[in-house]
């Protein structure tokens, strides 16, 4: 099933063998974001040719991994799971349960990072537990951009390692990457040739999402044309990157499901590029689960939001609160940036938005930010 694969491992070029046949493609997700995405678009390429399962919804926690290892059946030609961690151990359970022999860690962010008290590289090794406890002969992928990615416990692994990013040399690169109406297209060489790719989500970190899953297809065998329809047709996870058109020609990007410094960062770029030439709006609450690099992050996220064009930030929440101070600090006019103590003023404020107004809604899931879309597109209403 799988090509032969040149790979790069310590500088070192590696010839590995084919992907065994009489092994079922087993791949499991996990980094600090975009598992879920990156887990419905390898699944709806795969599901261009074949019966395989799915774990269902974002339920990544390892019990539900015990479930999904019931639900497998022999009919199904490849395995596709998401695992989660809160701890150090959570990937061990989870590998006992489902041993995949493709890993993919998307990335190493602040998400629950302060479970493991504020230090990246314990969280790196918690991750690493997918690297340690897969199938030794398999293939592992990781996101050659991330800078705490040269955290993970790598050097050890003695299968196949492959690397996609966008800035670095990697084995699987998207180039010319842009923004257009509804979504991202770049192009990707595959068998030293280029192919066009369109997915139909905003952010460039949704294209590291989509270059694992083309890095899997490609690897198992499946065409450029498969692989473009199921980046085409993934079931796009909710709140994530949502984007609805509301009266007005204004727009809402819906990013409520969770939030750390990394993918309010992220978040934030895509309001700058949809927002091009139209008033943006920043709507943040808080992050949760930082412990103790909460301030620090905060204080971080208003910081970038400053040194961007967004013409108004408004935070509810009390760790929010910080990311309006700190935007203040960094020279954001005081008339542009609001804290709201409670949603109901929030919501008062958004009553009158002028046309083709573009907003971001952001926040952990526990802030419910999810309220103020619903707010919105009740006012406006969906075009």
């Amino acid at each position: 099933m799988l090509n032969n694969i040149m790979t790069s491992v310590g500088g070192k070029r590696m010839n590995k063998e084919p992907f065994p046949t009489n092994q079922r493609p087993t791949i499991a997700v996990t980094g600090s974001a975009g598992k879920t995405t990156t887990k419905s678009m390898i699944a709806s390429i795969l599901r261009q040719r074949w019966t395989i399962y799915e774990s269902r919804d974002v339920n990544n926690a390892f019990i539900n991994t015990e479930r999904s290892a019931r639900r497998l059946r022999d009919t199904h030609q490849a395995v596709v799971v998401e695992f989660g961690i809160v701890y150090f151990g959570h990937i061990i359970k989870h590998c006992g349960f489902i041993k995949p022999n493709i890993g993919v860690i998307t990335n190493i962010g602040t998400a629950h990072i302060g479970n493991f008290g504020g230090d990246v590289t314990k969280l790196a090794a918690a991750k690493s537990e997918l690297i340690q406890h897969m199938d030794q002969s398999g293939v592992f992928l990781f996101n050659a951009d991330d800078e705490n990615s040269k955290h993970l416990l790598i050097d050890s692994f003695p299968g196949t390692i492959i690397k996609v990013g966008i800035n670095k040399q990697a084995d699987y690169r998207a180039e010319e990457v842009e923004y257009i109406e509804g979504g991202m297209n770049f192009r990707v060489k595959l068998n030293e040739t280029y192919f066009p790719f369109h997915i139909p989500i905003y952010g460039v970190h949704n294209i590291y999402n989509a270059l694992f899953a083309i890095a899997i297809g490609d690897l198992l065998g499946f065409t450029p044309d498969e692989i473009s329809r199921g980046l085409e047709q993934y079931n796009k996870p909710v709140m994530r990157m949502a984007t609805s058109t509301l009266s007005n020609n204004i727009t809402v990007i819906d990013d409520t499901f969770s939030a750390n410094v990394d993918a309010m960062k992220a978040a934030i770029d895509v309001l700058t590029n949809v927002g091009k030439d139209r008033t943006k709006i920043a709507i943040l609450g808080d992050m949760k689960g930082l412990g103790v690099i909460s301030q620090e992050a905060h204080m971080e996220v208003g910081a970038y939001l400053a040194k961007k064009k967004v013409d108004y930030l408004y935070t509810t929440g009390e760790l929010a609160k910080m990311i309006s101070q700190s935007a203040l600090v960094q020279g954001m006019p005081p008339e542009c940036v609001i804290h709201f103590e409670q949603k109901e003023s929030l919501f008062q404020a958004l009553t009158n938005l002028s046309p083709s107004t573009a907003i971001l809604v952001k926040g952990a899931r526990k802030s419910r930010m999810e309220d103020v879309v619903k707010y919105l597109i009740a006012n406006y209403g969906e075009v």
